[in-house]
């Protein structure tokens, strides 16, 4: 090996170790940078020629080592798992928060639910059977039945209003994916030339990854890679960005709570229509809007309807105060579907309408007893509330001991990340003295060189003397 060669394997080395500090540099800088992913100096020792000079007559040793490549430190197995946790851990909060929302709109258990008004009406006719002719017992009862179907509206309402924001919410999710997905087609497109150029992408490509992990909380997003460092976004099997292209999605279907079991709202792509199983927060509040509130509203119109026909089928067959026959107590009137929307309390019907009585000119109170006692009956609204309201908590809980365990599982899975890609200070300090001592060893080495070379120049002689 000449002693000039020597030099510039020396100069590849204060390269290298010079290299390596800025990316430790970098790494120490972007430590509470989210997203950031620890990078590392490639470090690759430079073989000598394979093919010696003219003439040489010793072998060629080695060059030195290169140092052009920067690597990302990232684990695509524990990426990939992080999209699936993350879009579980959405769902399941979308659903239990929904789920939450219901129990709210029900007030149960509680002094102003719908069951605890129920055991009151039930109460104020049996107050009527034993006074059938006090007129306080008997607004009374108006009172209370009036106080239940205003909760059986208000209750209602609540349902329609969760509805209508979860619908909303979905319209502005979906606009908000879309302009995510075009930030990564834009970014596929700068890593795309950065890697044909032959510069680093590594920073693109973390601003990457935080938009795809948002796309996965969203969507339920997947990726598949391509060349030259690109990725194809999938979301339930449709691709939504492939390259520096990104398809728009739609949000269709019901706008209204009452069309929701007839016009299912559903993600579809434009153009063309195709419909998208998404999962993530938008997979969340689709089943809100097609399983979790239809299905309380059903039941709550459910108890509704069973009320009104039950004490009207009862109230009809007995007289009032003056001897008429009674009136239909509950509708709604006039004739239309009963919902919990609908209910109404007869205005026509005042202290003296209630028709107590099985007999005119009587106070055998009979009709007054028999509607007292229909809350204990099989299939009264009492019944079929309670199993609605055991059904709802059982799913509540199941959707709520779903979201711990799942959090825990994502919690885990990003330590697991943060592990690999995550900058470690301790680390980085270590690696810096590393680099730092090589260094000084590779310019304690020119320093060498240089005295090796006065020697040889200065030190022995003229030559040709």
């Amino acid at each position: 090996m000449s002693t000039f060669s020597g030099l510039n394997t020396v100069t590849t080395a204060l390269w290298a170790q010079r290299r390596g500090l800025d990316v430790t540099g970098q790494n120490i800088a972007n430590v509470n940078t989210d997203g950031y992913s620890r990078q590392r100096v490639d470090l690759q020792s430079m073989g000598g020629t394979a093919v010696p000079a003219f003439f040489s007559t010793s072998r060629a040793t080695a060059g030195g080592v290169s140092a052009d490549d920067v690597i990302r430190i990232r684990d695509t197995f524990l990426e990939s798992r992080a999209h699936t946790e993350y879009a579980k851990t959405a769902r399941l909060t979308i659903e239990s928060k929904a789920y939450e929302m219901v129990e709210q709109a029900l007030r149960e258990p509680g002094d102003t639910g719908i069951q605890s008004q129920l055991s009151d009406m039930w109460a104020a006719w049996g107050d009527v059977a034993n006074h059938p002719t006090d007129p306080a017992a008997r607004s009374q009862l108006l009172q209370r039945t009036e106080t239940l179907v205003s909760g059986f509206q208000a209750a209602r309402s609540s349902l329609d209003a969760q509805w209508t924001q979860a619908q909303e919410n979905l319209v502005a999710l979906v606009d908000e994916v879309n302009a995510v997905a075009g930030d990564i087609a834009k970014l596929n497109e700068a890593i795309r030339r950065a890697t044909q150029d032959g510069k680093s992408a590594n920073e693109l490509a973390d601003k990457r990854d935080v938009l795809v992990l948002k796309l996965a909380d969203q969507v339920g997003a997947t990726v598949r890679p391509a060349e030259d460092g690109v990725l194809n976004v999938l979301v339930g099997g449709v691709t939504l960005v492939t390259g520096a292209a990104a398809t728009k999605l739609a949000v269709q279907g019901a706008v209204q709570p009452d069309d929701a079991l007839t016009d299912m709202p559903r993600i579809v792509t434009v153009p063309g229509g195709t419909n998208v199983t998404p999962g993530g927060t938008a997979q969340g509040q689709i089943t809100v809007l097609t399983d979790i509130v239809p299905t309380s509203r059903a039941a709550l119109d459910e108890v509704a309807q069973k009320l009104v026909a039950q004490v009207n089928a009862v109230h009809k067959t007995g007289v009032d105060l003056a001897g008429a026959l009674g009136l239909d107590l509950l509708g709604p009137l006039p004739a239309g579907t009963v919902t919990a929307a609908t209910i109404r309390l007869n205005p026509a019907i005042g202290p003296e309408q209630i028709a107590a009585s099985s007999l005119p000119n009587s106070t055998d109170a009979e009709i007054a007893d028999r509607i007292a006692n229909l809350g204990t009956l099989p299939g009264s609204p009492d019944s079929v509330y309670r199993d609605f309201i055991v059904a709802l908590g059982v799913e509540a809980a199941v959707s709520f001991r779903n979201l711990g365990i799942q959090s825990e599982i994502t919690t885990n899975v990003d330590a697991a990340r943060e592990s690999v890609a995550g900058v470690n200070l301790d680390e980085e300090m270590s690696n810096m003295l590393q680099f730092q001592h090589a260094y000084s060893a590779a310019a304690r080495m020119v320093t060498a060189i240089d005295e090796t070379l006065d020697v040889l120049i200065n030190r022995t002689g003229l030559v040709g003397r």
